[in-house]
């Protein structure tokens, strides 16, 4: 597997550096973001192929940033972080495109191989 770039959006910087020390083992590179204004611009200017995007974060929400990046390019694979059981808001991502979902604290290692199976397919 050639090097893939993914984005972790959270505005938690605990779960940005969780996730890249655990990636670090794959021939990945994770980029990071802490808010919405941020992703947009890594995406534009990085590509990535992947996004692992929070639904919870001040400011621009989830959704609205996962809108938003459909609107940029409507292939771009995104896994929803969601803290809360906000079905409603699940739902809503998946209808935007969103590939899968994983509520906090999730198994890091479910999440890892999601995130290689997608950059896989």
């Amino acid at each position: 597997m050639e090097c893939k770039k993914v984005l972790v959006v959270d505005d938690q910087y605990g779960i940005r550096i969780l996730v890249k020390e655990v990636f670090s083992k794959y021939p990945l590179q994770v980029l990071q973001a802490a808010n919405g204004m941020q992703a947009l611009e890594i995406v534009q200017s990085d590509r990535p192929d992947l996004i692992l995007l929070d639904m919870k974060m001040p400011g621009m929400d989830g959704l609205e940033i996962l809108r938003r990046l459909k609107k940029m390019d409507e292939t771009l694979k995104v896994i929803m972080m969601t803290a809360y059981g906000e079905l409603d808001m699940v739902e809503k991502a998946t209808h935007l495109g969103a590939l899968a979902h994983f509520t906090k604290p999730f198994d890091i290692e479910d999440l890892c191989n999601e995130v290689i199976r997608q950059l896989a397919s």
